[in-house]
C-alpha cells in the first residue's frame, strides 16, 4: 500500500490501471477520496500524540535544578569562603590586642590578649564586613565563628530564601617571626 497525504491508498500499479480506465476525471476523484477518508484501524500515530510535551516538561525541570544547583549553589561557596576570610581576619585582630602586663613579662612566650579589648577588636573587624559572629577568648588564643548569608536566586522557588556559609578561626598572639629568622 502507498500513501497519499499521510492516508493509506491503493497500490499505486492499481491506481496506474485505474486511472488509463476511467481517464483523468477517475484520477482526481480516487485522489481525493485517498486524501480525504480516513480508515477507522488507522491510528498508528495516535499513540505518540503528547509524548513531546511530557519530554519537554521533564527537560525544562531539570535545566531548571541545574541552573539552582549551579548559581545558588556557587553563591553558598562564595559565602562560605567569605565567612572563613572574615573569620581570620577577625581572629588576628584579636589576637593582636595583647594584655599589657604579658607585653611586660620578662619572657616572650607568655603573651596573651586582653579578652575585653580581644572582642571589641574582633566585633569591630565583623561589624565592618556585614557579617554576623561570636568571639571567643581562652587564656591566649582567640576563636571567631562568623556566618554569611546571601539571597537565592533560583532556590527561592522552592522555599529555599537564603543560602549561607560559616567558618570558624582561632589565633593566638606570637613573639617574633615563626617563618625563619632573617638574615
Amino acid at each position: 500500500m502507498s500513501r497519499i497525504g499521510g492516508r493509506r491508498a491503493a497500490p499505486t500499479w492499481v491506481m496506474v490501471q485505474q486511472v488509463m480506465a476511467r481517464g483523468a476525471m477517475a484520477w482526481r476523484a480516487m485522489a481525493w477520496r485517498a486524501m480525504t477518508q480516513r480508515e477507522p484501524d488507522d491510528r498508528r500515530g495516535d499513540a505518540d500524540r503528547g509524548s513531546i510535551t511530557a519530554y519537554l516538561l521533564i527537560i525544562t525541570v531539570a535545566i531548571f535544578a541545574l541552573a539552582g544547583l549551579v548559581l545558588d549553589g556557587g553563591a553558598a561557596l562564595a559565602a562560605h569562603g567569605r565567612a572563613a576570610d572574615v573569620a581570620q581576619q577577625a581572629a588576628r585582630a584579636g589576637a593582636d590586642a595583647l594584655d599589657e602586663t604579658s607585653l611586660r613579662s620578662a619572657t616572650p612566650a607568655g603573651l596573651t590578649a586582653n579578652p575585653a579589648a580581644a572582642r571589641v577588636a574582633a566585633g569591630e573587624v565583623l561589624a565592618a564586613a556585614g557579617v554576623t559572629g561570636d568571639v571567643a577568648v581562652n587564656g591566649g588564643s582567640v576563636t571567631v565563628t562568623a556566618r554569611v548569608t546571601k539571597p537565592a536566586a533560583i532556590l527561592s522557588v522552592v522555599g529555599i530564601s537564603e543560602v549561607g556559609g560559616t567558618a570558624t578561626a582561632t589565633a593566638r598572639p606570637l613573639h617574633g617571626t615563626t617563618t625563619g629568622a632573617l638574615t
